[in-house]
This record gives structure tokens, C-alpha cells and sequence, in this order.
């Protein structure tokens, strides 16, 4: 308890102080060529999920008017598979700027690799925050991903900062990595001084190879969010997929702990918990402030 609450202290004394509430649409699902242990989209797996190219601009834009009704103030365009075509990113860069024209949100992606041509592109069409997880440790991630190597996703994180864009990126936690790994994950992201670090927990999903991993205590996922808190002290910490799973009756714990924005809506593949339920929660964490 004591590391929660001096992690609390921490998120007090230095990181923003409204709470983020972040959003996401998958608009590219599935066919995804890499072999991530844990993914519902990858090629490799074989999953039950729906399967679709690119979306279009009306629909993507469509869902971001939604979700800022529902009290989101960040939007993330996520895609499936190691890097967009040329056609693919015309796509998102308009639906970047009509999502800036017609709503207040913080316009965000994920949208794979990038080099350097690609990240300005995407900067000047509008994307403000670019989104690439490390997933996890070097020292652990050849047993969570053998198709790309741990330098092209750092390589990744440093172009989207040249570009001029904020960068969130975190991990995975549960995948079967020690405490020195998690605590080695949160110091690369302190040495790449991202902007945000989302924090997901596994969530195991039948037909991947981490279908059979069991899900992280509460109390010990509390405790790796305020690990990555005294690490990371003035950065944004987000909690994300699979909180409803692994925290339970404690997801509104995660604030206490040093997290200082979550993920509401739905996930990539996965359904997320009441929108309205989410609000309110974080209402009644920030009447405690």
C-alpha cells in the first residue's frame, strides 16, 4: 500500500493533472504478418476475429465524433500489419484533418513501422501523438515476437519524435516476464523519454500462443503501474487493454497508483467496460484530488 500511495504522490506533485481518456478504432483488422505471441491479428494465429481492409474516412470520422460524445478527449486510428501503404496513409492523414476540423480531440495513430518520409507526412496531415508499444523488454521480447527485431520499434519511437510528434509507448505485462524485466521495459522508455506509456495487461485470447498464460493478480499489476510511476515520474501513464480482466474490482485502484488516464470504449479486438461507468469513476477519483 505504501508503494501505491507514494506512487499517487508522485502522479500528484508532477504529471498533468485532468485525467487523459483516450479512444481508439481499430480501422485495419487482421492479416497482420508479424508473429506477436499475444496478438488476435496476426496471420500466424488463428483466431475468431472479424477480419477488414482500411476503413474509410467517413466511418473513422464518424466514430471520433461518437466517442468525444462520450467524454473521450484523445483519438487513435489503429492498423493492423507491419507498415501502410502509400494509398492506405492518404486515408488516415484526411481523416487526421476532418477529425481536427470537426471535433476538440487530440488526433492520434498506430499505424505500424515508419521511416522518416512517413512520420513527417503524417505530421503535417495532422497526427498529433504517433502510438508504438515496445511490448516488452530486449531481453524478453524474441519469445514474444521473432518476425521484426527490438531496434526497428525503437528506431520507430525516435522517428515519430524527429517528426515532431508526441510519442506514447509502453507494453504488455503478463506475457511471463520477470519483475528485472518489467523494470528494464520502464527504463528504456525513460531513456527514449516518451510522452506517454500505455500499460496493457494480457488478456489471453483462445487461438494465439499466449491463450493459456493466467492473468496477473490485481495487486501485482497495481504494483507494476507504480513501478513505472517512480521511474517515470513526469510522463502520462495510461491503463489500457485488459484492466477489466486483470484489475477487477480494483480498476479505479490504478489512479491511486500512479496512472493518470485510461483507455474507455472498446479495444482492438476485445470489449472494453460502460463508457458511463469509466466516467464516473474517474469523477469520483478526481473529487478525491
Amino acid at each position: 500500500m505504501d508503494l501505491l500511495f507514494c506512487a499517487h504522490k508522485i502522479k500528484k506533485m508532477r504529471a498533468e493533472k485532468e485525467t487523459i481518456l483516450c479512444s481508439i478504432i481499430n480501422a485495419k483488422s487482421g492479416f497482420c504478418s508479424e508473429d506477436c505471441a499475444f496478438c488476435a491479428q496476426s496471420a500466424h494465429h488463428r483466431t475468431e476475429i472479424k477480419t477488414y481492409p482500411l476503413l474509410d474516412e467517413e466511418e473513422i470520422v464518424k466514430s471520433a465524433i461518437e466517442l468525444e460524445s462520450r467524454g473521450a478527449t484523445r483519438y487513435s486510428m489503429v492498423t493492423s500489419g507491419y507498415m501502410l501503404t502509400d494509398k492506405e496513409l492518404d486515408v488516415i492523414c484526411n481523416s487526421a484533418a476532418a477529425i481536427a476540423r470537426e471535433t476538440a480531440l487530440t488526433v492520434c495513430a498506430s499505424l505500424g513501422m515508419l521511416t522518416e518520409t512517413t512520420a513527417c507526412r503524417l505530421a503535417e496531415g495532422g497526427i498529433a501523438v504517433y502510438h508504438h508499444n515496445l511490448e516488452t523488454a530486449r531481453s524478453f521480447f524474441d519469445k514474444v515476437c521473432t518476425t521484426h527485431n527490438y531496434d526497428e520499434d525503437i528506431i520507430t519511437v525516435k522517428t515519430a519524435k524527429a517528426a515532431g510528434m508526441k510519442v506514447c509507448s509502453g507494453g504488455i505485462l503478463g506475457l511471463g516476464e520477470t519483475w528485472e524485466q518489467r523494470v528494464e521495459l520502464a527504463f528504456t522508455l525513460r531513456e527514449l523519454d516518451v510522452d506517454g506509456i500505455p500499460i496493457n495487461f494480457l488478456n489471453p485470447i483462445a487461438g494465439t500462443r499466449m491463450e493459456n498464460r493466467p492473468l496477473l493478480k490485481p495487486l501485482e499489476a497495481l504494483k507494476c503501474i507504480a513501478i513505472f510511476r517512480f521511474v517515470n515520474p513526469d510522463k502520462n501513464i495510461l491503463i489500457c487493454g485488459g484492466r477489466e480482466v486483470t484489475l477487477r474490482d480494483y480498476q479505479s485502484w490504478a489512479m491511486l497508483a500512479g496512472a493518470n488516464g485510461l483507455m474507455i470504449g472498446n479495444y482492438l479486438t476485445t470489449q472494453g467496460r460502460n463508457i458511463n461507468m469509466d466516467i464516473d469513476m474517474v469523477k469520483d477519483h478526481q473529487s478525491l484530488l
